[in-house]
């Protein structure tokens, strides 16, 4: 019998270790551990609301944010097809708009940020691009957004208004995509908003143009039905439309709303 005694004692010792370790805890409110929200966001979004998660996360010990950047467009057809997310950000109210139909949202959005259209080359602005209207000279390799993706609508809102037609060799799902291509020298100039090529840094140069000022996005948020905690979802939200988050977004170069 005294063969098991050993076997006890460390069983013992070791059932008592996490209880010591529970003491070092913070006494503030804390979520249930493992609780985590998804949360679908424009692609500009990234940088910003990669940063409130980190203190949306600090903010709720025990939750996590996952993320999922892509066109706002496609991003709704996801949710609409059955893809599970607690919360929507979306780069303009057209898109969010398409959501509210499909019946996804548990609320009404909320707006929290807005944008606006530069031309982003390469380093330097070795091709000499001042305007808007130089994207349509012969030989140049222009990208932009889809027209479904906010930013692409925003383009043909910019050419409608100054009657000048591009021609781009590609359309992008996102605005990343766009800068992307610039960035990497597949392209000499794309249409982006400020805040991609302020986060771009020596990457690219951006050339602003006065027409941007009609075609500036809206940036709404809403938590949705399928939220399996509203709760911890409408912290998120309100984080982003709160002080701290404002002032991460204001800092990228966004805008009120």
């Amino acid at each position: 019998m005294t063969r098991w005694i050993p076997v006890l004692a460390t069983a013992v010792l070791l059932a008592a270790v996490p209880a010591c370790g529970s003491d070092q805890k913070s006494s503030g409110p804390s979520a249930p551990a493992g609780e985590k929200i998804v949360v679908f966001a424009a692609a500009s979004l990234k940088k910003s609301f990669t940063e409130i998660g980190d203190q949306f996360s600090k903010d709720n010990p025990g939750a996590s944010v996952e993320f999922s950047f892509a066109g706002s467009a496609d991003l709704v057809t996801q949710l609409t097809q059955g893809a599970h997310a607690d919360v929507f950000a979306s780069a303009d109210t057209k898109n969010m708009d398409k959501a509210a139909k499909a019946g996804l949202l548990a609320g009404d959005p909320v707006d929290f940020a807005s944008n606006t259209l530069t031309i982003t080359v390469a380093p330097g602005n070795p091709k000499a691009i001042n305007g808007f209207r130089d994207l349509s000279r012969p030989g140049l390799n222009v990208v932009v957004c889809a027209p479904q993706v906010p930013c692409g609508s925003a383009t043909q809102k910019v050419e409608a208004e100054t009657g000048v037609t591009l021609n781009p060799v590609s359309e992008e799902s996102s605005v990343t995509d766009v800068l992307n291509k610039v960035s990497s020298g597949q392209a000499d100039a794309g249409l982006v908003y400020v805040t991609d090529t302020a986060g771009a840094g020596a990457k690219v140069t951006a050339v602003p143009f006065p027409e941007a000022a009609g075609a500036v996005n809206t940036y709404p948020i809403a938590t949705l039905k399928q939220a399996g905690n509203p709760s911890l979802a409408g912290k998120f939200v309100d984080l982003v439309t709160g002080p701290a988050g404002q002032q991460i977004l204001a800092k990228a170069g966004f805008g009120k709303p």
